[in-house]
């Protein structure tokens, strides 16, 4: 693996290990077990008790060394900023006992990461062999289930670097997580699946509460090792006798004995830890690997941050409806672990295959971890959920909220049948009867929406999104179902119930009250929001005549027409594209009330508040970005969407933030690069009060600016955006698997997922059978590139003389490949399995006589002739 952190560079790193929707561990830097986000929400900095990995090596009945298995622990070591907390922890009491910073541990940790697999190695002059660690939750495309399992995977691999046999113990220690009142250990059955050995399991549980509290649940240890050993608990007592029994336990030659304590000895509220002990004996040189997994069941999640006060506030998580409880989990990762690991595999290694440049495929990947972490939910159907991201305990901005999810173009393509639940949610809870849709999805699904206004790039993105999903996956049935919700929500814009007042003359630029993903409102025409209505009308018009009905999409391509004309003459100043408003000008605001008045005008300066004005905006064209991504064409005129590009890289991108003024958020310090939200350049007026987050840089925004410059051309300007990001997130600064913007884990950083596209020159269309790469850029005439749609997945490889389209997993039905022109005119043959088939050529299409089925192990090659 690459990305390899050491030392202070580990600092920040909580790798998240987890399901889709099911909660998370973070597996920290330097081995620890951190982030417990298993109990339905958020739950930043936290650790399990004295959860943790150990390793004893003996000889002849000799303890040689035993040790925790951890790095060292990265300053500052003055303690927690706890308040109110108990004596002896806290700021000015040093790290919590609980961290196993105090114990026996390695000098030497290296973590690499290659989302979504983890592996470290361990070093240690005292220890008498090598250790590494494998980590990961399978994460498979289009196999949503598989990589929504409540667990965390590890593989420890041991090799005796000495030259008498050893007899090694691997031990996992847990706390329970709930007050203990009784824990039990079993075998489960064996299985051929599972290496034709039985899996060991504790599971640490709690009668305390019943099965429908929100607070009911367990977890379990399991390894499926062959030798084993276990304590159900540790030593209980006062001070740190737990601590101290069990170390003393752990170093003593041999296996652990066990501990019980009956029920009638268990004290309400304490919370026991449990061990489990895989055995090995290793000749000279010999390697062994040993398998655990940490499994939960906490089923039923309740809506703890904005409860309905009028209804039922839980439901089920969707892995409950899978698995019985967290002893089911671990049974089925055992069962199916080789599997669940090679498929996980093969994905890293087409995604990391890609020559893409390597900062690119870091972004993407490292992005991906938004799915497996507290941000995400999967409500009781399957349906998929998302925060916008999380606070320290709490998801942070409910309700899938769809401006945000915008940006968030990896789902779509990794697992489209979650990406399709989302529109479904969104046209059947947030819909109002005249085509307004709510931006938040409320829960429980059914309770009373959200009655705040529409948002006009969430409205209109749904829109663009359908069109998206549509094309991904082929389901014309499904775009039948919600077509009449997509229809009334573009409708909406001249509804004469819209108070936002939109576009009342179907003029085709939106000129009323906008409310926009920077949680504010512009008044008066703008690129940004009115690009979004002009792609929705354009992808309106598409999917209106191909459903029949032509009328619809003849009145949407004539509003699109009228509305780009008018947007590319009076919106572009020659540089960029710009707001038309006049800040001075009151009686904007008068339309909408008071309220509206004493919120966005400025009476000192008398001046409308937190507009664009003729600043340049970091979304200005973002709905030719995602044009570009879906195969809309057209929306805003090419020449002048490229020299905005321009114009941002030049005014926005700042090298360095330690001269810059920043009111805002501070994503970016020092001599860390970013590309801010909005500039106003020299010469041009700047509101008092401007645009809101003018000078943050978020990523995800970033990132969609990066890939449009590159989708234009412009590669090495946004590979300096990528670099700037990532540089950013480099372990010790921050998190590189969490990239922040309102709180953690924040979904608009999945538009990394975009740059992949962009460097491709990915275009679909299943309902076509249409396919077809222009990659951005070739290595020594070589390109390779992951591609994912509904029906499969895999790779595209073109070399020089050959081209080949690989699926890795399930199928494609091709029609229509599409190709640059300069390889279309070389070719000499195509074939399937070596066998030629008959195609003809129309422009940059090929066009299959017959329609081919290409499956796994099957590619389709094209034959070139060399020049």
């Amino acid at each position: 693996m690459e990305n390899v952190y050491k030392g202070p560079k580990t600092r920040e790193i909580s790798f998240p290990l987890g399901g889709i929707g099911s909660g998370s561990i973070g597996l920290a830097g330097n081995g620890r077990l951190v982030d417990w986000e298993i109990f339905n929400r958020p739950n930043k900095k936290s650790f399990n008790g004295f959860s943790h990995f150990a390793v004893k090596a003996e000889h002849n009945g000799h303890v040689l060394d035993a040790r925790v298995l951890n790095g060292d622990m990265q300053a500052p070591y003055v303690g927690e900023h706890i308040r109110g907390g108990p004596l002896h922890s806290g700021y000015g009491f040093g790290p919590e006992s609980q961290t196993m910073a105090g114990m026996p541990h390695f000098e030497e940790v290296a973590f690499r990461g290659e989302f979504p697999l983890a592996g470290m190695s361990f070093k240690e002059p005292a220890f008498p062999g090598n250790v590494q660690l494998l980590a990961f939750n399978p994460f498979i495309p289009l196999q949503e289930d598989d990589s929504s399992i409540p667990a965390a995977f590890f593989e420890w691999e041991l090799e005796n670097t000495e030259q008498v046999p050893i007899t090694y113990t691997l031990c996992l220690s847990a706390g329970n997580p709930i007050p203990t009142e009784k824990i039990v250990y079993e075998y489960s059955e064996t299985t051929r699946e599972s290496r034709e050995r039985s899996v060991h399991m504790i599971k640490l549980g709690s009668k305390q509460y019943d099965s429908e509290h929100h607070q009911f649940g367990d977890i379990t240890i399991a390894t499926d090792a062959a030798e084993i050993s276990y304590q159900e608990y540790w030593y209980r007592g006062g001070w740190c006798d737990n601590l101290e029994m069990f170390w003393h336990d752990f170093k003593q030659p041999g296996r652990l004995k066990n501990r019980q304590y009956g029920v009638d000895e268990t004290p309400m509220y304490r919370k026991d830890t449990a061990s489990l002990a895989a055995h090995v004996e290793l000749k000279p040189g010999e390697k062994t690997t040993i398998r655990f997994t940490i499994s939960w069941h906490f089923p039923n999640m309740n809506n703890y941050w904005n409860p309905d006060p009028n209804g039922h506030n839980s439901w089920k998580n969707y892995y409950a409806t899978l698995f019985e409880d967290s002893r089911a989990s671990a049974r089925y990762a055992f069962a199916h672990w080789d599997r669940l690991y090679g498929d996980t595999l093969k994905f890293k290694e087409a995604l990391f295959s890609s020559t893409v440049p390597a900062v690119v495929k870091n972004a993407v990947s490292a992005n991906l971890s938004v799915l497996k972490t507290a941000t995400s939910l999967r409500l009781t159907d399957g349906s998929f959920y998302g925060f916008e991201g999380c606070i320290a305990d709490t998801g942070c901005c409910e309700g899938s909220c769809t401006h945000v999810w915008n940006y968030a173009y990896a789902m779509p393509f990794l697992f489209p049948g979650l990406e399709r639940s989302m529109r479904n949610l969104d046209f059947q809870y947030n819909k109002r009867e005249d085509g307004r849709m709510s931006f938040r999805l409320m829960l429980p699904a059914g309770r009373e929406r959200n009655n705040y206004r529409a948002c006009a790039d969430g409205q209109f993105g749904g829109v663009i999104k359908t069109y998206r999903d549509w094309k991904i996956s082929g389901n014309t049935e499904w775009l039948r179902s919600v077509w009449p919700d997509v229809k009334q929500s573009i409708e909406y814009a001249w509804a004469e119930s819209n108070e936002d007042k939109w576009d009342p003359g179907k003029m085709g630029v939106l000129t009323g009250r906008q409310h926009h993903t920077l949680d504010m409102e512009l008044y008066g025409p703008n690129s940004w929001l009115s690009g979004f209505y002009l792609a929705a009308l354009k992808a309106g018009a598409e999917m209106a005549s191909f459903l029949g009905e032509q009328a619809a999409s003849d009145e949407y391509s004539r509003i699109f027409e009228m509305g780009k004309a008018w947007v590319d003459e009076h919106l572009f100043n020659g540089e960029y594209y710009v707001q038309h408003i006049d800040l001075a000008d009151k009686s904007v605001l008068d339309p909408f009330g008071e309220p509206t008045v004493n919120h966005y005008w400025n009476t000192e300066r008398g001046e409308i508040k937190y507009q664009i004005a003729e600043g340049c905006a970091i979304d200005q064209v973002v709905a030719q970005w995602h044009a570009n991504l879906c195969g809309l064409g057209e929306v805003l005129d090419q020449e002048q969407t490229r020299s905005a590009l321009k114009s941002l890289y030049r005014y926005n991108f700042k090298s360095s933030m330690r001269h810059e003024a920043n009111t805002w958020r501070l994503f970016t310090l020092n001599d860390e690069g970013g590309l801010v939200i909005c500039t106003w350049p020299s010469g041009v007026s700047k509101p008092t009060i401007p645009l809101t987050y003018n000078t943050e840089t978020m990523t995800g925004f970033e990132y969609q600016a990066a890939s449009h410059m590159i989708q234009e051309g412009f590669i090495e300007e946004g590979l300096a955006i990528v670099e700037a990001i990532r540089d950013r997130y480099d372990g010790e600064k921050r998190n590189p698997w969490n990239e922040i913007e309102c709180g953690s884990n924040y979904a608009r950083s999945m538009a990394s997922y975009s740059l992949l596209q962009a460097f491709s020159g990915f275009e679909y269309n299943m309902a076509q059978g249409m396919i077809g790469f222009s990659p951005a850029q070739l290595a020594d005439g070589m390109f390779r590139v992951f591609w994912s749609l509904d029906m499969g997945w895999g790779t595209f490889e073109m070399s020089p003389g050959q081209i080949r389209l690989h699926v890795l997993h399930g199928k494609l039905e091709l029609k229509v490949l599409k190709l640059p022109n300069e390889q279309i005119e070389v070719i000499e043959s195509i074939q399937l399995d070596g066998v030629d088939l008959a195609y003809t050529i129309v422009g940059k299409d090929i066009h299959f006589n017959h329609p081919s089925r290409i499956e796994v192990n099957h590619p389709l090659v094209l034959h070139l002739e060399l020049r």
